[in-house]
């Protein structure tokens, strides 16, 4: 054995199929592939921005530019890419929104830093230089933002226009954002410390087709697309003692090998009557509970939906799981897994009534615990669409209420942060000042692509923007339906300011993450286009690893 086998150190053995890439081939191979994600989403930011249409492997049809959408239905096969599909995947849990500007700033930092590599500065110092840009953007952030409080339901409007902006919901977003800011707002509780909590799980948000999205409407309490199980069941109750049930109301099913041997009618007609009979005792509980209405997960009986008539007892089954999580928040209902624990304490009390023209049961408990947004679209697509709108509007509008800060939009906060990085840069020394104006930069490509997706002339404005900041304007941004730089504040162009700090963040720590890497290896065949073994970044993709062929 060899001295340096003795000393421990590695030895990496590779087949003769495994090949590596390595070095700037490498870097420039991760930031193909990463840039190559952040452009595909570029066109679809901001209020004028274009949508995609995302065809599945079934041909099942997606039409939107929700940026985290259209990523996470693309057909990605590239590690490299899918670190940026991280990136909203994190901006979209975190903050709701904003999931375009964070892959397009992480796609901007890479190619920044790609020029940097270009003049010999070592991917170390480009890494650390984006990081204290990204630690000062983000202290600047707070001292630019504005304090809003939960009632201040102007600001909180502005700020779900914002966000709905260049959406399905734009045409009709004065009376959405009403009506999210008001179902936020239910269901907003202040707590202890003198914050404010914003509880999503008693939000829920129930779709239709076959109208249109001005007709939305906010119903307190919860909303079910279920029909009762008999004709002859009442459907209205003012005060009501409700059962949520996920337990069938059927004949317990015999075990597989269990086998009935019938010889006569008689057997037959005494085995019918015990069902018949487990059946009723199922029916009596319910009924001696003082339940009124049932909502059941499972199964009901033919024969238990007619007993259940005769009582008097409304019962809807294959009630959804997730509706019927929400009716345990409305009416503050235990959810019954056994019938035979039912007792009068496992009801809630609430009304229930029934539009007979949408088919949908109302159910609002005593205390309104929980709100319904119940949202119109003229066709299925309309309404998907309508609906990925309305949920980043409702995460943004609850970020705001529970972070209480908002930034200047149409791109106002980027020029401002990217000048201030600029003054700071004087501060930093070596190779890392180089770092922090390409970062700077970087954040330019937010009001540079809101122009022109606006199809205006991106130079033009990016100079009046930047020298409306040097005057003394932060909160100075573009109007893109005019062409011109506005307060954008004064216009009601909101956004929250946890999403902007957010999508710094995660742009600046995944582009550091692709910079880190100096090394592919492979164990399968490159296919490059040239005889070097370890040469120049693959034609194909990495076999196995997917390449910006199959990036995209």
């Amino acid at each position: 054995m060899s001295q340096r086998m003795q000393q421990g150190q590695p030895m990496i053995i590779m087949g003769d199929d495994a090949q590596r890439v390595k070095d700037k081939d490498a870097q420039e191979y991760n930031i193909s592939a990463a840039r190559g994600v952040a452009e595909s989403v570029r066109s679809t930011l901001g209020p004028k921005g274009m949508d995609k249409m995302l065809v599945d492997s079934m041909g099942d049809v997606t039409i939107t530019n929700d940026g985290v959408t259209i990523l996470q239905t693309m057909d990605i096969d590239n590690p490299t890419a899918e670190m940026i599909v991280e990136v909203a995947e994190t901006q979209e849990d975190e903050a709701g929104d904003g999931t375009t500007s964070a892959v397009a700033i992480a796609g901007e930092l890479l190619k920044n830093a790609e020029d940097l590599l270009e003049q010999d500065i070592h991917p170390t110092a480009v890494i650390k230089g984006f990081n204290l840009a990204s630690e000062y953007a983000r202290e600047q952030v707070d001292e630019v933002a504005t304090e809003v409080d939960p009632d201040d339901t102007e600001t909180l409007k502005s700020v779900a226009e914002t966000s709905m902006t260049g959406k399905g919901a734009e045409l009709d977003k004065d009376t959405l954002a009403d009506l999210v800011v008001r179902a936020i707002q239910g269901v907003t509780v202040e707590a202890d410390d003198g914050s404010h909590v914003v509880d999503l799980a008693n939000l829920n948000i129930e779709t239709r087709t076959g109208r249109a999205a001005g007709e939305s409407r906010l119903l307190s309490g919860a909303v079910i697309d279920k029909d009762p199980v008999h004709e002859d069941m009442p459907t209205d109750f003012e005060d009501a003692d409700v059962l949520l049930l996920n337990d069938p109301i059927e004949v317990e099913e015999a075990d597989v090998d269990t086998s009935v041997n019938v010889d006569s009618p008689d057997q037959l007609q005494r085995f019918l009557d015990q069902e018949e009979e487990q059946l009723r005792e199922k029916v009596d509980k319910i009924v001696e509970s003082g339940a009124d209405v049932v909502f059941c997960q499972k199964g009901i009986d033919d024969l238990a939906q007619h007993y259940l008539a005769k009582e008097g007892v409304l019962a809807v089954r294959r009630t959804k799981k997730s509706d019927l999580s929400f009716l345990k928040n409305v009416l503050g209902a235990p959810i019954v897994s056994d019938l035979d624990s039912l007792t009068a304490d496992d009801l809630a009390v609430g009304s229930v009534t029934r539009d007979t023209e949408e088919e949908l049961f109302y159910v609002e408990g005593e205390d309104a615990h929980g709100v319904t947004l119940l949202l119109y679209g003229t066709t299925e697509h309309v309404v998907d669409e309508l609906e990925r709108g309305i949920q980043d509007a409702i995460d943004v509008v609850s970020t705001t209420v529970s972070d209480g800060r908002t930034l200047p939009g149409g791109g106002a906060i980027e020029v401002e942060l990217a000048s201030r990085l600029r003054d700071y840069a004087d501060s930093v020394s070596g190779r890392e000042q180089l770092a922090v104006e390409a970062f700077a930069d970087s954040l330019e490509l937010i009001p540079r692509v809101l122009a022109e997706n606006a199809g205006l002339d991106a130079i033009d404005l990016l100079v009046d923007l930047r020298a409306a900041h040097e005057a003394g304007d932060t909160e100075a941004g573009l109007n893109v339906f005019t062409g011109e730089v506005e307060n954008t504040t004064e216009a009601g162009v909101v956004e929250t300011a946890h999403a902007k700090e957010q999508a710094i963040a995660s742009a600046a720590e995944a582009a550091n993450l692709v910079l880190k890497i100096d090394d592919i290896i492979s164990a399968g065949d490159l296919s490059t286009g040239g005889d070097d073994d370890e040469g120049g970044a693959p034609a194909g993709g990495m076999g196995g690893m997917g390449g910006m062929g199959g990036a995209m």
